[in-house]
């Protein structure tokens, strides 16, 4: 009575093991082991057809080519099905070989494997295409501005994503021309500097990368009137900036400069090594996490098709070679006050101002400001022209003329203005509409600012 109560309780036990079963194979699962006996008529033709996709010549008598993956194993054990498996991974590797992709990972899934009828597979996933060199800063240089405007339509022959940069430069998206053109960035950055050059006489200098930090650096990074490319990849872009002076990053002024300079990190790739707390601590919170992206070669920004901001410019000449600093503030004076009575006629404003200088030598030097808020006050635009001209260090240089340009001009009523509660700024304010309303009755010279030169080109 002992013994069969026993096995009585523990087949009521719960979570016993219970006996394997054995899987028996269907009909469909197994290969005809007799002589002289074939498999059906549609698996022998769908055979053949996969073989002769992978470039494996099919087993005679209509029946699976060996090593094709479609011969199922005798028996489903484990090991038959793994082999199984691994065989239909090879097949699927030969396939992206002969369309040219990269092959699949082996034990990938069914539904990454590719199309089970041996076809072409479909076009890869955004997450495994590589990164491409798909963005363009093209340079013209200072002597193409007068024809600007018809650069800009030339590349919008190439790609409709253009965004101009005044005055001598523009960046292009070329994602969508690629195909088109049936060529690479590096290509169609050729073909640019062929274009522009045969027919406006211009040889701009391009830089082809994966975003526009590293294509705006690529074009400043050596002679002009050339292509260069950086590498789509992390370690390529850290390569390329890694010995590059702090000064050399866009986005870093020579006063941020100086400051990384002491710490230390005089090259993008310390910069781009040191720890984030630490370029907080030193920039602060904002300036410190984008310059580090920066010197690692990250650029969230894109190529935003745009139209040139409307500008206006003034120009002083000088009757010689002009050595004296002080002639050049007041010829600075002169520049800024015609620029803001003319905006303030036409009620915009300037959100950014740029100072040219043309020496004797026939060099120019070139300084751009954006203004801490949009205006057309005189005083606020000759402080920032000094401020321009103070930046640039000149001490016995000789110069012929001065170039004052104001860029990314805006409706008067669409810009805020900080209010201040100073008396002097107010009253200069009315003072500068009184003036303005004495030259729009009795001319130009009626009223100016005291110490001005005659009138500029």
């Amino acid at each position: 009575m002992t013994k069969p109560m026993r096995q009585h309780a523990a087949a009521a036990t719960p979570g016993a093991a219970r006996p394997a079963r054995t899987a028996t194979p269907t009909p469909a699962q197994t290969h005809p082991t007799e002589p002289g006996e074939t498999a059906p008529s549609s698996g022998g033709a769908a055979t053949a057809e996969r073989a002769r996709s992978i470039g494996a010549e099919p087993a005679p008598g209509g029946g699976p080519a060996a090593g094709s993956g479609d011969a199922p194993a005798p028996s489903p054990s484990p090991g038959a099905l793994n082999s199984a498996g691994a065989e239909d991974a090879a097949a699927g590797e030969a396939r992206g070989a002969e369309a040219g992709r990269a092959p699949l990972a082996a034990g990938a899934g069914a539904g990454s494997a590719g199309p089970p009828d041996g076809g072409p597979a479909g076009p890869p996933s955004a997450e495994a295409q590589p990164a491409q060199a798909q963005v363009l800063y093209v340079h013209f240089g200072p002597g193409a501005m007068p024809c600007y405007p018809q650069l800009l339509e030339l590349l919008g022959d190439i790609t409709p994503v253009v965004q101009a940069l005044p005055p001598d430069a523009a960046l292009l998206d070329v994602r969508g021309a690629l195909r088109y053109f049936g060529r690479d960035a590096a290509g169609l950055a050729a073909l640019i500097r062929l274009r522009t050059l045969a027919l406006h006489g211009v040889d701009c200098t391009v830089g082809v990368a994966a975003n526009p930090l590293l294509a705006r650096m690529a074009a400043y990074d050596g002679p002009p009137g050339q292509v260069r490319c950086v590498p789509a990849g992390e370690g390529e872009a850290a390569a390329f900036l890694a010995e590059k002076p702090a000064a050399a990053l866009y986005g870093v002024g020579p006063a941020t400069a100086r400051t990384l300079c002491a710490y230390g990190l005089d090259t993008v790739g310390r910069i781009a090594a040191a720890r984030l707390g630490t370029l907080q601590r030193i920039l602060g919170a904002a300036t410190g996490r984008q310059v580090q992206e920066r010197a690692r070669g990250v650029d969230p920004s894109s190529v935003t098709p745009s139209a040139p901001a409307r500008s206006l410019s003034r120009e002083y000449r000088f009757g010689r070679d002009e050595l004296d600093a002080g002639l050049r503030r007041r010829a600075l004076l002169t520049l800024a006050d015609e620029l803001g009575f003319r905006m303030r006629t036409e009620e915009r404003v300037a959100r950014v101002l740029t100072l040219t200088v043309r020496c004797a030598d026939r060099s120019t030097l070139t300084r751009t400001r954006r203004l801490d808020e949009p205006t057309a006050h005189t005083p606020a635009l000759t402080a920032a022209a000094y401020a321009l001209h103070d930046a640039l260090g000149l001490q016995r240089a000789r110069v012929r003329a001065v170039v004052l340009r104001a860029e990314e001009l805006t409706a008067a009523e669409l810009a805020a203005h900080q209010l201040s509660l100073d008396p002097r700024e107010e009253n200069a304010r009315r003072a500068e509409a009184a003036a303005d309303r004495a030259r729009l009755r009795f001319g130009s010279t009626a009223a100016h600012p005291a110490g001005q030169l005659d009138d500029a080109a």
